[in-house]
């Protein structure tokens, strides 16, 4: 593992002496969104998907879309 630099311990409140993984307290991975309809299928279609096994769910008050895969 990579070495965790000093000022990211300070700003963690993380011991100086022991050894911290760079992993630790990562951030949460969001679901990417699209812009439009279209952005949103052609990203599905790159990825493999067909029509009927995906569907768009609308994400940030109606502004973009995300691509959901159906059960």
């Amino acid at each position: 593992m990579k070495k965790m630099h000093g000022r990211i311990k300070r700003k963690r409140g993380l011991t100086m002496h022991k050894r911290h993984s760079l992993g630790f307290g990562g951030r949460k991975r969001r679901p990417k969104t699209f812009h439009t309809e279209a952005a949103a299928h052609a990203d599905a279609k790159t990825k493999g998907m067909k029509e009927g096994t995906y569907s768009l769910k609308s994400a940030k008050k109606g502004k973009k879309f995300m691509v959901v895969k159906s059960a």
